[in-house]
């Protein structure tokens, strides 16, 4: 069964989340939650939790793993202040088209995760969790124990299938003793 995603950002999918104020003038330093970055630096607009409607992007400035975004509407640190923690939101119809076997995050995130050799369940993958390292990883909640983190590579990952809401993986041996 697929995680259902809030109805507000129904057709959105997030991209970044504002940490903290930036300076007196109502910029924000904000995190990119995309494996593209440097698409922010292009935005002309965004959508902004406790924000209405687009907000126009005057400036965005990378300062990695961060970037700095000065939104026309929000001009003081005190007005920033208030969007810390905001989720920062594109339309999914403006994401570019991804390559054979690439997805983004917000398709991955709730696919029933099945062991590829006898198809039996897993569990859901909860989120994907950025590693800073050279693969992600998917968190993946089991009906009982822990949580299971697969790593996100082609070696285990065998089959996305996205119609059906299932992602088939070969479980490294030992991997779920760790969890």
């Amino acid at each position: 069964m697929r995680k259902t995603r809030s109805r507000k950002w129904d057709d959105f999918v997030s991209v970044g989340e504002v940490t903290a104020p930036h300076g007196i003038h109502g910029e924000l330093r904000v995190y990119p939650t995309t494996d593209f970055p440097e698409r922010l630096l292009s935005r002309k607009t965004v959508w902004i939790d406790g924000l209405i409607g687009p907000q126009d992007v005057v400036r965005v400035t990378p300062r990695p793993p961060l970037v700095i975004m000065q939104l026309r509407t929000v001009a003081t640190r005190e007005q920033a202040e208030l969007l810390r923690g905001a989720g920062l939101y594109v339309p999914i119809d403006s994401l570019p088209t991804l390559g054979n076997q690439e997805y983004y995050w917000f398709q991955l995130e709730g696919l029933e995760v099945r062991d590829y050799h006898n198809h039996t369940r897993i569990g859901v993958i909860q989120q994907v969790i950025r590693t800073g390292g050279n693969q992600d990883v998917f968190e993946v909640a089991r009906d009982e124990g822990a949580p299971l983190l697969v790593p996100a590579l082609k070696s285990v990952v065998k089959r996305v299938d996205l119609d059906m809401g299932i992602m088939e993986v070969d479980v490294p041996a030992g991997l779920e003793d760790l969890s």
